[in-house]
Protein backbone atom coordinates (compact mmCIF):
# COMPACT_ATOMS: atom_id res chain seq x y z
CA UNK A 1 0.00 0.00 0.00
CA UNK A 2 1.33 3.43 -0.95
CA UNK A 3 2.23 5.90 1.76
CA UNK A 4 -0.34 8.68 2.18
CA UNK A 5 0.62 12.32 1.75
CA UNK A 6 -0.03 14.92 4.46
CA UNK A 7 -2.96 16.24 2.41
CA UNK A 8 -4.52 12.78 2.06
CA UNK A 9 -4.15 12.17 5.81
CA UNK A 10 -5.88 15.50 6.55
CA UNK A 11 -8.69 14.65 4.13
CA UNK A 12 -9.23 11.31 5.89
CA UNK A 13 -9.30 12.97 9.33
CA UNK A 14 -11.74 15.58 8.02
CA UNK A 15 -14.14 12.92 6.67
CA UNK A 16 -13.97 11.07 10.00
CA UNK A 17 -14.73 14.28 11.92
CA UNK A 18 -17.60 15.28 9.62
CA UNK A 19 -19.36 11.95 10.24
CA UNK A 20 -19.88 13.06 13.84
CA UNK A 21 -20.28 16.85 13.56
CA UNK A 22 -23.39 18.54 12.16
CA UNK A 23 -24.39 22.19 12.44
CA UNK A 24 -27.99 23.00 13.38
CA UNK A 25 -29.73 26.40 13.40
CA UNK A 26 -29.45 26.46 17.23
CA UNK A 27 -25.80 25.37 17.23
CA UNK A 28 -24.12 25.94 13.84
CA UNK A 29 -20.76 24.49 12.80
CA UNK A 30 -17.62 26.66 12.98
CA UNK A 31 -15.26 25.29 10.35
CA UNK A 32 -11.72 26.41 9.66
CA UNK A 33 -9.33 26.02 6.76
CA UNK A 34 -5.65 26.84 6.77
CA UNK A 35 -3.98 27.31 3.39
CA UNK A 36 -0.34 28.14 2.75
CA UNK A 37 -1.14 31.84 2.40
CA UNK A 38 -4.27 32.55 4.42
CA UNK A 39 -6.62 31.39 7.17
CA UNK A 40 -10.37 31.02 6.63
CA UNK A 41 -13.24 30.42 9.06
CA UNK A 42 -16.99 30.25 8.61
CA UNK A 43 -20.07 29.43 10.61
CA UNK A 44 -22.42 27.12 8.71
CA UNK A 45 -25.99 25.90 9.21
CA UNK A 46 -25.82 22.39 7.72
CA UNK A 47 -29.59 21.85 7.70
CA UNK A 48 -30.00 24.58 5.06
CA UNK A 49 -26.46 24.46 3.70
CA UNK A 50 -25.98 28.20 4.30
CA UNK A 51 -22.94 30.08 5.52
CA UNK A 52 -24.13 32.40 8.27
CA UNK A 53 -20.87 34.24 9.01
CA UNK A 54 -17.41 34.12 7.46
CA UNK A 55 -14.02 35.72 8.03
CA UNK A 56 -10.57 35.25 6.60
CA UNK A 57 -7.15 36.82 6.55
CA UNK A 58 -7.91 38.31 3.12
CA UNK A 59 -11.18 40.03 4.12
CA UNK A 60 -11.30 43.85 4.21
CA UNK A 61 -12.21 43.78 7.94
CA UNK A 62 -9.05 41.81 8.70
CA UNK A 63 -6.92 44.09 6.53
CA UNK A 64 -8.23 47.11 8.50
CA UNK A 65 -7.44 45.41 11.81
CA UNK A 66 -4.04 43.94 10.93
CA UNK A 67 -2.82 46.48 8.39
CA UNK A 68 -1.89 43.75 5.91
CA UNK A 69 -3.53 41.20 3.63
CA UNK A 70 -3.18 37.45 4.08
CA UNK A 71 -1.75 36.66 7.48
CA UNK A 72 -0.15 33.38 8.39
CA UNK A 73 1.05 33.94 11.95
CA UNK A 74 -0.74 32.98 15.15
CA UNK A 75 -1.40 36.67 15.88
CA UNK A 76 -3.07 37.03 12.48
CA UNK A 77 -5.23 33.96 13.13
CA UNK A 78 -6.33 35.49 16.43
CA UNK A 79 -7.33 38.68 14.59
CA UNK A 80 -9.42 36.57 12.20
CA UNK A 81 -11.10 35.13 15.31
CA UNK A 82 -11.87 38.66 16.54
CA UNK A 83 -13.53 39.55 13.22
CA UNK A 84 -15.52 36.29 13.12
CA UNK A 85 -16.73 36.46 16.73
CA UNK A 86 -17.78 40.10 16.34
CA UNK A 87 -19.89 39.20 13.28
CA UNK A 88 -21.31 36.09 14.98
CA UNK A 89 -22.37 37.94 18.13
CA UNK A 90 -24.03 40.64 15.98
CA UNK A 91 -26.13 37.87 14.37
CA UNK A 92 -26.94 36.38 17.78
CA UNK A 93 -24.77 33.26 17.43
CA UNK A 94 -23.24 32.30 20.78
CA UNK A 95 -22.99 28.49 20.66
CA UNK A 96 -21.23 26.60 17.89
CA UNK A 97 -19.75 23.17 17.15
CA UNK A 98 -16.04 23.38 16.29
CA UNK A 99 -14.91 21.61 13.10
CA UNK A 100 -11.12 21.69 12.86
CA UNK A 101 -11.23 20.52 9.26
CA UNK A 102 -8.90 17.57 9.74
CA UNK A 103 -6.10 19.79 10.99
CA UNK A 104 -4.42 18.79 14.23
CA UNK A 105 -5.64 20.72 17.28
CA UNK A 106 -2.33 22.49 17.74
CA UNK A 107 -0.69 25.79 16.85
CA UNK A 108 -2.88 28.09 14.75
CA UNK A 109 -6.03 25.96 15.08
CA UNK A 110 -5.71 25.85 18.88
CA UNK A 111 -4.91 29.58 19.06
CA UNK A 112 -7.99 30.36 16.93
CA UNK A 113 -10.27 28.19 19.08
CA UNK A 114 -8.92 29.63 22.34
CA UNK A 115 -9.38 33.21 21.10
CA UNK A 116 -12.96 32.48 19.98
CA UNK A 117 -13.77 31.06 23.42
CA UNK A 118 -12.12 34.02 25.12
CA UNK A 119 -14.23 36.46 23.06
CA UNK A 120 -17.53 34.79 23.91
CA UNK A 121 -18.29 31.82 21.62
CA UNK A 122 -19.22 28.60 23.40
CA UNK A 123 -18.05 25.21 22.12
Amino acid sequence: MAKLSRHEKRERRHKRIRKKIFGTPERPRLCVYRSLNAFYAQIVDDTKGHTLVSASSIDPEFVELAGKRGGKSIEDVQKVAQVLVKKALEKGIKKVVFDRGGFLYHGKIKAFADKCRELGLEF
